[in-house]
């Protein structure tokens, strides 16, 4: 018979553990140190008595009892949040601009994390370009907003530096009597200009053949076969193909993802915190 009540901070630990894959990334959710959460999840293990995490130097994976525990996990802390919101005045709300770069396909995933660490926070999110958003947040339109670096800022945290390719669809071929053909945002777009000086710097002739208004448009005119732009690997669709070598073009730079805030509510912060720690996690994968 299980006499003690669990300690929610550890399960909280035990849970962003094992849904980001990483003791670090649980620790930047939770805003507190890696050996803290090491700690809590010791403390919830002893009081089970039983393995929940198996850790090696390679990997973080969940053992068979804290795959079956996980779900149990989620429901305590969900049914603790109910019954605190019984007491809760009006729902806080959280602004959020993403570039267009930056919410790739886990965006889905990175919203529900936030709706997980509080469930009661008001989340609006904003996507557009890196320079709009900055406005907006300068102009306190927006809380937060996570960018591509940009020119004339060196405010922000670091969330991950990015790498960026030059892709096509699998069937496309470059006729080289021709520009290169180039999919592009339209303006204003960091990347477009990066991309477009650099190809100018390295005397490779080019023109723009698609403008979308966002990067799937812009994924898909890859796919459908009309020329070439640069992206980012972890926002592509499945089969596009890295050209850059066989085409010779020059190399892109890994661009750095910022986050800006001005958030100081605790709870918004900790709701942020666990966006930011989740984003990394899907980074790093992509």
């Amino acid at each position: 018979m299980i006499e003690r009540p669990l300690d929610l901070d550890a399960v909280q630990a035990f849970i962003h553990i094992a849904e980001l894959g990483s003791f670090t990334r649980a620790a930047e959710a939770m805003r507190t140190t890696q050996a803290a959460v090491s700690l809590k999840l010791k403390r919830l293990e002893d009081r089970l008595g039983c393995r929940l995490i198996e850790r090696t130097p390679r990997s973080v994976e969940l053992s068979a009892r804290g795959a079956g525990f996980l779900e149990q996990a989620r429901a305590l802390l969900e049914a603790h949040d109910r019954a605190l919101a019984v007491f809760a005045g009006a729902r806080r709300r959280l602004t959020i601009g993403i570039s267009d770069h930056v919410a790739g396909p886990e965006l889905p995933a990175l919203i529900a994390r936030m709706n997980a660490q509080d469930p009661q926070l008001l989340i609006e999110i904003r996507i557009g370009s890196s320079g709009d958003l900055l406005q907006s947040y300068d102009r306190r339109e927006l809380d937060t907003v996570i960018v591509r670096l940009h020119a004339g800022r060196n405010d922000g945290e670091l969330l991950a530096e990015e790498p960026f390719g030059w892709f096509a669809g699998p069937g496309w071929r470059h006729r080289p009597d021709e520009p290169l053909p180039v999919a592009t945002l339209a303006e204003p777009c960091g990347v477009r200009v990066m991309a477009g000086r650099i190809l100018d710097a390295a005397g490779v002739p080019w023109t723009e053949i698609f403008v979308g208004g966002g990067v799937t448009a812009v994924a898909a005119a890859v796919m459908a076969g009309l020329g070439v732009s640069a992206l980012a690997p972890r926002m592509l669709p499945f089969g596009a193909v890295d050209v850059g070598a066989r085409l010779k073009l020059p190399d892109l730079p890994r661009l750095p993802v910022l986050l800006h805030s001005r958030v100081k509510d605790g709870r918004s912060r900790d709701a942020l915190a666990a966006l930011a720690a989740a984003f990394k996690s899907a980074a790093a994968r992509g």
